[in-house]
């Protein structure tokens, strides 16, 4: 038997602010919440969600995984100002500006990349 990806985990210092940004940036949907979690998903029966638990510490280094985003029709410029406008700030990782990738930072701090279109995994 294989297993499959359920949730992806991220820790936050504030659950109810972390989903309203992400609910908002993916056009998903708060699922289920309670004092100790919020998962948030594009539906209940979607093949993954994401988890928000909770953390008293505040972020400190750079993010060992984070989120690789596809751009709408809108392309990528149009989707890096809309999260902006949601919350999202500009992040420095030591990028060398010639990227096919923007990376932003969530209103905690957490590293996620708005990438150039694309269509497939590998693409």
């Amino acid at each position: 038997m294989t297993v499959s990806l359920h949730h992806i985990v991220i820790d936050s210092h504030d659950l109810k602010a972390q989903a309203r940004f992400w609910t908002r940036v993916l056009d998903w949907q708060i699922l289920s919440e309670r004092d100790r979690e919020i998962v948030i998903g594009a539906d209940e029966n979607a093949p993954v969600g994401i988890c928000l638990m909770p953390v008293t510490d505040r972020k400190q280094v750079k993010n060992r995984v984070h989120l690789d985003l596809t751009p709408g029709p809108d392309g990528r410029d149009a989707e890096v100002e809309r999260i902006l406008a949601l919350g999202a700030r500009r992040a420095d990782i030591g990028q060398a500006g010639t990227e096919s990738w923007i990376v932003l930072a969530d209103p905690e701090g957490n590293e996620f990349c708005i990438l150039r279109p694309k269509t497939t995994l590998i693409g």
